[in-house]
Protein backbone atom coordinates (compact mmCIF):
# COMPACT_ATOMS: atom_id res chain seq x y z
CA UNK A 1 0.00 0.00 0.00
CA UNK A 2 1.41 3.46 -0.87
CA UNK A 3 1.77 6.05 1.85
CA UNK A 4 -0.99 8.50 0.98
CA UNK A 5 0.26 11.05 3.49
CA UNK A 6 3.81 11.23 2.19
CA UNK A 7 4.62 14.36 0.17
CA UNK A 8 7.43 12.62 -1.64
CA UNK A 9 6.93 10.96 -4.98
CA UNK A 10 7.04 7.17 -4.82
CA UNK A 11 9.86 5.10 -6.24
CA UNK A 12 7.73 4.21 -9.25
CA UNK A 13 7.99 7.75 -10.61
CA UNK A 14 10.33 8.19 -13.57
CA UNK A 15 11.22 11.08 -15.88
CA UNK A 16 9.31 11.27 -19.16
CA UNK A 17 11.05 11.12 -22.56
CA UNK A 18 11.09 14.12 -24.95
CA UNK A 19 10.16 12.46 -28.24
CA UNK A 20 7.24 14.45 -29.66
CA UNK A 21 8.06 16.71 -32.62
CA UNK A 22 6.12 19.62 -34.14
CA UNK A 23 4.00 17.50 -36.46
CA UNK A 24 3.03 15.06 -33.71
CA UNK A 25 2.33 17.82 -31.16
CA UNK A 26 0.22 19.81 -33.64
CA UNK A 27 -1.63 16.67 -34.69
CA UNK A 28 -2.47 15.83 -31.07
CA UNK A 29 -3.65 19.42 -30.50
CA UNK A 30 -5.87 19.48 -33.58
CA UNK A 31 -7.52 16.10 -33.05
CA UNK A 32 -8.16 17.15 -29.45
CA UNK A 33 -9.84 20.34 -30.73
CA UNK A 34 -12.01 18.84 -33.47
CA UNK A 35 -13.39 15.69 -31.94
CA UNK A 36 -17.15 15.40 -31.99
CA UNK A 37 -17.56 19.07 -31.02
CA UNK A 38 -18.27 20.88 -34.32
CA UNK A 39 -20.51 18.08 -35.58
CA UNK A 40 -22.85 18.16 -32.58
CA UNK A 41 -22.66 21.89 -31.76
CA UNK A 42 -23.07 23.24 -35.31
CA UNK A 43 -26.87 22.82 -35.26
CA UNK A 44 -27.07 24.20 -31.71
CA UNK A 45 -25.17 27.35 -32.67
CA UNK A 46 -27.46 27.87 -35.66
CA UNK A 47 -30.44 27.54 -33.35
CA UNK A 48 -29.11 30.28 -31.05
CA UNK A 49 -27.78 32.68 -33.69
CA UNK A 50 -29.92 32.12 -36.76
CA UNK A 51 -28.28 33.61 -39.88
CA UNK A 52 -25.51 35.14 -37.73
CA UNK A 53 -24.11 31.74 -36.69
CA UNK A 54 -20.67 32.33 -38.27
CA UNK A 55 -20.02 35.18 -35.82
CA UNK A 56 -20.13 32.79 -32.85
CA UNK A 57 -17.35 30.71 -34.41
CA UNK A 58 -15.27 33.86 -35.01
CA UNK A 59 -15.72 34.91 -31.36
CA UNK A 60 -14.67 31.44 -30.20
CA UNK A 61 -11.54 31.64 -32.36
CA UNK A 62 -10.72 35.13 -31.07
CA UNK A 63 -10.88 33.97 -27.46
CA UNK A 64 -8.73 30.94 -28.31
CA UNK A 65 -6.08 33.19 -29.90
CA UNK A 66 -6.03 35.57 -26.92
CA UNK A 67 -5.79 32.67 -24.49
CA UNK A 68 -3.26 30.97 -26.77
CA UNK A 69 -0.78 33.80 -26.08
CA UNK A 70 -1.04 33.02 -22.36
CA UNK A 71 -0.53 29.29 -22.88
CA UNK A 72 2.36 29.87 -25.30
CA UNK A 73 4.28 32.13 -22.93
CA UNK A 74 3.81 29.82 -19.96
CA UNK A 75 4.32 26.60 -21.93
CA UNK A 76 7.56 27.76 -23.54
CA UNK A 77 8.96 29.03 -20.23
CA UNK A 78 7.93 26.04 -18.11
CA UNK A 79 7.75 22.96 -20.39
CA UNK A 80 6.93 20.19 -17.97
CA UNK A 81 4.18 17.59 -17.63
CA UNK A 82 0.99 18.88 -16.10
CA UNK A 83 0.38 22.16 -17.95
CA UNK A 84 -1.85 24.37 -15.81
CA UNK A 85 -0.91 22.49 -12.65
CA UNK A 86 2.68 23.63 -13.02
CA UNK A 87 1.79 27.14 -14.14
CA UNK A 88 -0.58 27.80 -11.24
CA UNK A 89 1.86 26.52 -8.65
CA UNK A 90 4.70 28.71 -9.92
CA UNK A 91 2.53 31.79 -10.36
CA UNK A 92 0.93 31.85 -6.92
CA UNK A 93 3.90 30.59 -4.90
CA UNK A 94 5.24 27.04 -4.76
CA UNK A 95 4.95 26.82 -0.97
CA UNK A 96 1.89 29.00 -0.30
CA UNK A 97 -1.16 29.87 -2.40
CA UNK A 98 0.28 28.09 -5.42
CA UNK A 99 -0.15 24.81 -3.55
CA UNK A 100 -3.86 25.51 -3.13
CA UNK A 101 -4.44 26.68 -6.73
CA UNK A 102 -2.56 23.77 -8.28
CA UNK A 103 -4.31 21.32 -5.94
CA UNK A 104 -7.71 22.72 -6.92
CA UNK A 105 -6.85 22.37 -10.60
CA UNK A 106 -5.73 18.76 -10.13
CA UNK A 107 -8.78 18.08 -7.98
CA UNK A 108 -11.09 19.40 -10.67
CA UNK A 109 -9.21 17.43 -13.33
CA UNK A 110 -10.30 14.21 -11.64
CA UNK A 111 -13.87 15.20 -12.55
CA UNK A 112 -13.71 17.51 -15.56
CA UNK A 113 -11.27 15.36 -17.56
CA UNK A 114 -13.59 12.33 -17.38
CA UNK A 115 -16.46 14.68 -18.31
CA UNK A 116 -14.56 15.66 -21.47
CA UNK A 117 -13.99 11.99 -22.27
CA UNK A 118 -17.67 11.28 -21.62
CA UNK A 119 -18.80 14.13 -23.90
CA UNK A 120 -16.83 12.69 -26.79
CA UNK A 121 -18.04 9.17 -26.13
CA UNK A 122 -21.69 10.29 -25.90
CA UNK A 123 -21.35 12.25 -29.15
CA UNK A 124 -19.75 9.20 -30.75
CA UNK A 125 -22.73 7.09 -29.75
CA UNK A 126 -25.13 9.74 -31.11
CA UNK A 127 -23.60 9.61 -34.60
CA UNK A 128 -23.22 5.83 -34.42
CA UNK A 129 -27.01 5.77 -34.29
CA UNK A 130 -27.08 6.92 -37.94
CA UNK A 131 -25.32 3.71 -38.98
CA UNK A 132 -26.99 1.35 -36.53
CA UNK A 133 -30.38 2.51 -35.21
CA UNK A 134 -30.52 2.13 -31.43
CA UNK A 135 -34.05 2.00 -30.08
CA UNK A 136 -33.35 0.79 -26.54
CA UNK A 137 -32.22 3.32 -23.92
CA UNK A 138 -29.18 1.25 -22.95
CA UNK A 139 -27.74 0.78 -26.45
CA UNK A 140 -26.15 4.27 -26.82
CA UNK A 141 -24.69 3.91 -23.34
CA UNK A 142 -23.18 0.54 -24.28
CA UNK A 143 -21.53 2.10 -27.34
CA UNK A 144 -20.18 5.06 -25.34
CA UNK A 145 -18.76 2.79 -22.64
CA UNK A 146 -17.13 0.48 -25.20
CA UNK A 147 -15.42 3.48 -26.83
CA UNK A 148 -13.80 4.50 -23.54
CA UNK A 149 -12.57 0.96 -22.86
CA UNK A 150 -11.00 0.73 -26.34
CA UNK A 151 -9.43 4.13 -25.84
CA UNK A 152 -7.69 3.06 -22.62
CA UNK A 153 -6.33 -0.02 -24.37
CA UNK A 154 -4.81 2.01 -27.22
CA UNK A 155 -3.18 4.53 -24.87
CA UNK A 156 -1.59 1.82 -22.74
CA UNK A 157 1.74 2.07 -24.59
CA UNK A 158 4.97 4.09 -25.06
CA UNK A 159 4.74 7.81 -25.92
CA UNK A 160 6.53 7.48 -29.29
CA UNK A 161 3.97 4.87 -30.37
CA UNK A 162 1.20 7.20 -29.20
CA UNK A 163 2.68 10.07 -31.25
CA UNK A 164 2.72 8.00 -34.45
CA UNK A 165 -0.82 6.80 -33.86
CA UNK A 166 -1.89 10.42 -33.25
CA UNK A 167 -0.59 11.46 -36.69
CA UNK A 168 -2.54 8.62 -38.30
CA UNK A 169 -5.74 9.71 -36.58
CA UNK A 170 -5.01 13.33 -37.57
CA UNK A 171 -5.02 12.34 -41.25
CA UNK A 172 -8.57 11.10 -40.77
CA UNK A 173 -9.53 14.49 -39.27
CA UNK A 174 -8.10 16.41 -42.23
CA UNK A 175 -9.61 13.99 -44.73
CA UNK A 176 -13.13 14.36 -43.36
CA UNK A 177 -13.00 18.15 -43.03
CA UNK A 178 -11.54 18.48 -46.52
CA UNK A 179 -14.28 16.31 -48.02
CA UNK A 180 -17.06 18.26 -46.32
CA UNK A 181 -15.62 21.63 -47.30
CA UNK A 182 -15.07 20.52 -50.92
CA UNK A 183 -18.69 19.33 -51.07
CA UNK A 184 -19.94 22.75 -49.98
CA UNK A 185 -17.65 24.64 -52.34
CA UNK A 186 -18.80 22.62 -55.35
CA UNK A 187 -22.54 22.41 -54.51
CA UNK A 188 -23.27 25.79 -52.90
CA UNK A 189 -26.76 27.07 -53.76
CA UNK A 190 -27.70 29.21 -50.71
CA UNK A 191 -26.00 32.58 -49.97
CA UNK A 192 -24.43 32.74 -46.50
CA UNK A 193 -23.81 36.12 -44.82
CA UNK A 194 -20.66 36.78 -42.82
CA UNK A 195 -22.16 39.90 -41.17
CA UNK A 196 -25.63 40.67 -39.68
CA UNK A 197 -28.34 41.83 -42.04
CA UNK A 198 -27.81 45.40 -40.87
CA UNK A 199 -24.09 45.25 -41.60
CA UNK A 200 -21.37 46.65 -39.35
CA UNK A 201 -23.81 48.98 -37.58
CA UNK A 202 -25.72 46.01 -36.14
CA UNK A 203 -22.59 44.07 -35.14
CA UNK A 204 -22.12 45.37 -31.54
CA UNK A 205 -25.69 44.48 -30.56
CA UNK A 206 -25.37 40.97 -31.99
CA UNK A 207 -22.03 40.36 -30.25
CA UNK A 208 -23.40 41.41 -26.84
CA UNK A 209 -26.70 39.52 -27.11
CA UNK A 210 -27.73 36.67 -24.81
CA UNK A 211 -27.91 34.37 -27.82
CA UNK A 212 -24.27 35.12 -28.66
CA UNK A 213 -23.24 34.21 -25.13
CA UNK A 214 -25.06 30.87 -25.26
CA UNK A 215 -23.76 30.11 -28.75
CA UNK A 216 -20.19 30.99 -27.76
CA UNK A 217 -20.35 28.46 -24.92
CA UNK A 218 -20.86 25.80 -27.59
CA UNK A 219 -18.22 27.07 -30.03
CA UNK A 220 -15.57 27.44 -27.35
CA UNK A 221 -16.19 23.83 -26.35
CA UNK A 222 -15.32 22.92 -29.95
CA UNK A 223 -12.07 24.94 -29.85
CA UNK A 224 -10.81 23.61 -26.52
CA UNK A 225 -7.63 21.57 -26.85
CA UNK A 226 -5.22 24.05 -28.47
CA UNK A 227 -3.19 23.85 -25.24
CA UNK A 228 -2.96 20.04 -25.12
CA UNK A 229 0.74 20.24 -25.95
CA UNK A 230 1.34 22.05 -22.63
CA UNK A 231 0.06 19.02 -20.74
CA UNK A 232 2.69 17.00 -22.61
CA UNK A 233 5.42 19.60 -22.06
CA UNK A 234 7.75 17.05 -20.49
CA UNK A 235 7.60 14.88 -23.63
CA UNK A 236 8.11 17.57 -26.32
CA UNK A 237 11.39 18.18 -28.16
CA UNK A 238 12.69 21.79 -28.14
CA UNK A 239 9.60 22.95 -26.21
CA UNK A 240 10.61 26.64 -26.09
CA UNK A 241 10.10 26.79 -29.88
CA UNK A 242 7.68 23.97 -30.55
CA UNK A 243 4.96 24.69 -27.98
CA UNK A 244 4.02 28.21 -29.21
CA UNK A 245 4.20 27.10 -32.84
CA UNK A 246 1.97 24.10 -32.32
CA UNK A 247 -0.58 26.16 -30.37
CA UNK A 248 -1.01 28.85 -33.03
CA UNK A 249 -0.84 26.41 -35.94
CA UNK A 250 -3.63 24.46 -34.26
CA UNK A 251 -5.87 27.47 -33.57
CA UNK A 252 -5.49 29.06 -37.00
CA UNK A 253 -5.86 25.74 -38.80
CA UNK A 254 -8.98 24.70 -36.89
CA UNK A 255 -10.50 28.19 -37.14
CA UNK A 256 -10.19 28.00 -40.93
CA UNK A 257 -11.66 24.51 -41.05
CA UNK A 258 -14.60 25.40 -38.77
CA UNK A 259 -15.56 28.52 -40.69
CA UNK A 260 -15.37 26.73 -44.02
CA UNK A 261 -17.28 23.75 -42.63
CA UNK A 262 -20.12 25.92 -41.33
CA UNK A 263 -20.24 27.92 -44.55
CA UNK A 264 -20.28 24.70 -46.61
CA UNK A 265 -23.15 23.13 -44.68
CA UNK A 266 -25.26 26.31 -44.65
CA UNK A 267 -24.68 26.88 -48.37
CA UNK A 268 -26.36 23.54 -49.11
CA UNK A 269 -28.84 23.08 -46.23
CA UNK A 270 -30.76 26.16 -44.97
CA UNK A 271 -29.84 26.99 -41.39
CA UNK A 272 -33.55 26.82 -40.51
CA UNK A 273 -33.43 23.09 -41.34
CA UNK A 274 -29.87 22.38 -40.18
CA UNK A 275 -30.57 23.58 -36.62
CA UNK A 276 -32.92 20.62 -36.06
CA UNK A 277 -30.59 17.87 -37.37
CA UNK A 278 -29.05 15.30 -35.04
CA UNK A 279 -26.71 14.05 -37.77
CA UNK A 280 -25.97 17.25 -39.67
CA UNK A 281 -22.84 15.89 -41.38
CA UNK A 282 -24.61 12.70 -42.43
CA UNK A 283 -27.60 14.68 -43.71
CA UNK A 284 -25.31 17.07 -45.58
CA UNK A 285 -23.38 14.32 -47.37
CA UNK A 286 -26.54 12.33 -48.06
CA UNK A 287 -28.06 15.33 -49.82
CA UNK A 288 -24.94 15.76 -51.96
CA UNK A 289 -23.81 12.22 -52.71
CA UNK A 290 -26.45 9.76 -51.49
CA UNK A 291 -26.94 7.32 -48.61
CA UNK A 292 -23.80 5.25 -49.18
CA UNK A 293 -21.54 8.31 -49.07
CA UNK A 294 -23.39 9.52 -45.98
CA UNK A 295 -22.56 6.29 -44.18
CA UNK A 296 -18.91 6.68 -45.16
CA UNK A 297 -18.92 10.27 -43.86
CA UNK A 298 -20.52 9.12 -40.61
CA UNK A 299 -17.78 6.54 -40.22
CA UNK A 300 -15.21 9.33 -40.62
CA UNK A 301 -17.01 11.42 -37.99
CA UNK A 302 -16.68 8.49 -35.63
CA UNK A 303 -12.99 8.25 -36.52
CA UNK A 304 -12.52 11.95 -35.71
CA UNK A 305 -14.46 11.66 -32.43
CA UNK A 306 -12.34 8.74 -31.34
CA UNK A 307 -9.14 10.52 -32.39
CA UNK A 308 -10.06 13.49 -30.21
CA UNK A 309 -10.74 11.31 -27.19
CA UNK A 310 -7.36 9.69 -27.79
CA UNK A 311 -5.57 13.07 -27.50
CA UNK A 312 -7.76 14.28 -24.60
CA UNK A 313 -7.16 11.33 -22.32
CA UNK A 314 -3.47 11.26 -23.23
CA UNK A 315 -2.96 14.88 -22.16
CA UNK A 316 -5.11 14.83 -19.05
CA UNK A 317 -3.55 11.64 -17.70
CA UNK A 318 -0.28 13.60 -17.26
CA UNK A 319 -1.82 16.17 -14.87
CA UNK A 320 -2.42 14.05 -11.72
CA UNK A 321 0.92 12.37 -12.51
CA UNK A 322 2.75 15.71 -12.49
CA UNK A 323 1.09 16.83 -9.26
CA UNK A 324 1.81 13.55 -7.49
CA UNK A 325 5.41 13.37 -8.76
CA UNK A 326 5.82 16.87 -7.32
CA UNK A 327 4.59 15.72 -3.91
CA UNK A 328 1.39 17.77 -4.11
CA UNK A 329 -1.16 15.02 -4.75
CA UNK A 330 -1.72 11.40 -3.77
CA UNK A 331 1.62 9.65 -4.51
CA UNK A 332 -0.02 6.69 -6.23
CA UNK A 333 -0.71 8.91 -9.27
CA UNK A 334 3.04 9.35 -9.80
CA UNK A 335 3.46 5.67 -10.63
CA UNK A 336 4.78 5.00 -14.15
CA UNK A 337 4.56 1.70 -15.98
CA UNK A 338 7.73 -0.34 -15.23
CA UNK A 339 8.52 -1.05 -18.90
CA UNK A 340 6.43 1.35 -21.02
CA UNK A 341 7.23 4.44 -18.89
CA UNK A 342 3.92 6.29 -18.88
CA UNK A 343 1.62 7.25 -15.95
CA UNK A 344 -0.62 4.20 -16.07
CA UNK A 345 -2.41 4.71 -12.73
CA UNK A 346 -3.56 8.19 -13.75
CA UNK A 347 -4.65 6.91 -17.16
CA UNK A 348 -6.68 4.06 -15.70
CA UNK A 349 -8.45 6.21 -13.10
CA UNK A 350 -9.44 9.03 -15.46
CA UNK A 351 -10.45 6.55 -18.13
CA UNK A 352 -12.49 4.55 -15.64
CA UNK A 353 -14.36 7.64 -14.43
CA UNK A 354 -14.93 8.68 -18.03
CA UNK A 355 -16.54 5.28 -18.59
CA UNK A 356 -18.90 5.84 -15.64
CA UNK A 357 -19.80 9.40 -16.68
CA UNK A 358 -20.54 8.29 -20.24
CA UNK A 359 -23.25 6.05 -18.81
CA UNK A 360 -24.78 8.66 -16.50
CA UNK A 361 -25.01 12.03 -18.28
CA UNK A 362 -26.42 13.71 -21.40
CA UNK A 363 -24.31 15.60 -23.91
CA UNK A 364 -25.70 19.11 -23.34
CA UNK A 365 -25.23 18.82 -19.58
CA UNK A 366 -21.66 17.61 -19.97
CA UNK A 367 -20.60 20.46 -22.28
CA UNK A 368 -21.86 23.17 -19.93
CA UNK A 369 -20.44 21.45 -16.85
CA UNK A 370 -17.00 21.20 -18.47
CA UNK A 371 -16.76 24.91 -19.15
CA UNK A 372 -18.27 26.04 -15.84
CA UNK A 373 -15.83 23.93 -13.87
CA UNK A 374 -12.70 25.02 -15.73
CA UNK A 375 -13.08 28.75 -16.27
CA UNK A 376 -12.37 30.22 -12.81
CA UNK A 377 -9.44 28.12 -11.60
CA UNK A 378 -7.78 27.18 -14.86
CA UNK A 379 -8.36 29.88 -17.47
CA UNK A 380 -8.92 33.01 -15.35
CA UNK A 381 -6.58 31.86 -12.59
CA UNK A 382 -3.85 31.09 -15.10
CA UNK A 383 -4.19 34.45 -16.89
CA UNK A 384 -3.87 36.34 -13.59
CA UNK A 385 -0.99 34.05 -12.65
CA UNK A 386 0.96 35.03 -15.76
CA UNK A 387 0.78 38.69 -14.65
CA UNK A 388 2.07 37.71 -11.20
CA UNK A 389 4.95 35.73 -12.73
CA UNK A 390 5.97 38.64 -14.95
CA UNK A 391 6.02 41.02 -11.98
CA UNK A 392 8.02 38.63 -9.82
CA UNK A 393 10.46 37.15 -12.35
CA UNK A 394 10.53 39.71 -15.16
CA UNK A 395 10.56 38.92 -18.88
CA UNK A 396 14.26 38.80 -19.74
CA UNK A 397 14.48 35.01 -19.74
CA UNK A 398 11.19 34.24 -21.48
CA UNK A 399 11.59 32.19 -24.70
CA UNK A 400 8.25 33.56 -25.95
CA UNK A 401 6.70 36.89 -24.99
CA UNK A 402 3.17 37.75 -26.03
CA UNK A 403 2.78 40.87 -28.16
CA UNK A 404 0.72 43.84 -26.93
CA UNK A 405 0.92 42.71 -23.28
CA UNK A 406 -1.31 42.97 -21.24
CA UNK A 407 -4.09 43.31 -23.84
CA UNK A 408 -4.40 39.54 -24.58
CA UNK A 409 -4.64 38.86 -20.83
CA UNK A 410 -7.36 41.47 -20.30
CA UNK A 411 -9.34 40.24 -23.31
CA UNK A 412 -9.06 36.60 -22.26
CA UNK A 413 -10.17 37.24 -18.66
CA UNK A 414 -13.09 39.45 -19.71
CA UNK A 415 -14.40 37.00 -22.29
CA UNK A 416 -13.93 33.96 -20.03
CA UNK A 417 -15.97 35.65 -17.30
CA UNK A 418 -18.62 36.59 -19.88
CA UNK A 419 -18.79 32.95 -21.00
CA UNK A 420 -19.05 31.77 -17.38
CA UNK A 421 -21.97 34.15 -16.79
CA UNK A 422 -23.62 33.05 -20.07
CA UNK A 423 -23.94 29.37 -19.07
CA UNK A 424 -27.65 28.83 -18.45
CA UNK A 425 -27.84 25.07 -18.02
CA UNK A 426 -27.92 23.14 -14.77
CA UNK A 427 -29.30 20.00 -13.18
CA UNK A 428 -32.31 19.32 -10.97
CA UNK A 429 -31.25 17.74 -7.69
CA UNK A 430 -33.92 15.68 -5.85
CA UNK A 431 -34.45 16.48 -2.17
CA UNK A 432 -36.27 14.62 0.64
CA UNK A 433 -40.06 14.72 0.81
CA UNK A 434 -40.37 14.73 -2.96
CA UNK A 435 -39.02 18.26 -3.49
CA UNK A 436 -36.12 19.30 -5.70
CA UNK A 437 -33.77 22.22 -6.36
CA UNK A 438 -32.24 23.54 -9.59
CA UNK A 439 -28.44 23.70 -9.31
CA UNK A 440 -26.75 25.84 -11.96
CA UNK A 441 -23.42 24.68 -13.29
CA UNK A 442 -21.81 27.88 -12.01
CA UNK A 443 -22.93 26.98 -8.48
CA UNK A 444 -21.74 23.42 -9.02
CA UNK A 445 -18.31 24.70 -10.00
CA UNK A 446 -18.13 26.86 -6.86
CA UNK A 447 -19.20 23.95 -4.67
CA UNK A 448 -16.53 21.76 -6.27
CA UNK A 449 -13.93 24.43 -5.47
CA UNK A 450 -15.14 24.63 -1.88
CA UNK A 451 -14.99 20.86 -1.47
CA UNK A 452 -11.51 20.75 -2.98
CA UNK A 453 -10.35 23.48 -0.61
CA UNK A 454 -11.64 21.45 2.32
CA UNK A 455 -9.78 18.35 1.17
CA UNK A 456 -6.62 20.40 0.64
CA UNK A 457 -6.79 21.84 4.17
CA UNK A 458 -7.34 18.41 5.75
CA UNK A 459 -4.47 16.88 3.78
CA UNK A 460 -2.13 19.82 4.50
CA UNK A 461 -2.90 19.62 8.18
CA UNK A 462 -1.98 15.92 8.24
CA UNK A 463 1.29 16.73 6.43
CA UNK A 464 1.92 19.81 8.64
CA UNK A 465 2.44 21.92 5.54
CA UNK A 466 1.21 25.40 4.57
CA UNK A 467 -1.02 26.85 5.96
CA UNK A 468 -0.45 24.57 8.98
CA UNK A 469 3.23 24.96 9.71
CA UNK A 470 4.67 23.34 12.84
Amino acid sequence: MPDLDSPAAPAGAAPLSRRLGLVQATALNMIDMVGIGPFVTLPLVMGFMGPNFLLAWVVGAALSLADGFIWSELGAAYPEAGGSYRFLKLAYGEHTWGRLMSFLYTWQTLVQAPLVVASGAIGFAQYFGYLVPMREWWQPKLVAGAVVVLLIGLLYRRIEDVGRLGVLLWLGVLGLMGWLIFGGLTHATIPVAWLPAGGVAELPGVLLSVAMGQATVKTIYSYLGYYNVCHLGGEVKEPHKLIPRSIFLSILGIMTLYLLLNWSVASVIPWQDAQHSEFIVSTFVEKLYGATAAKAATALVLWVAFASLFAVLLGYSRIPYAAAADGEFLPIFARTHPTKHFPHVSLLLLGGMGFVFSLLFRLGEVISAILAMRILVQFVGQAVGLVLLRRRRGTAGLPFRMPLYPLPVVVAVAVWLWVFWSITEGVTVPLPAGSSIFLSFQMGALLMMALGTGVFLIWSRRLKRWPFRE
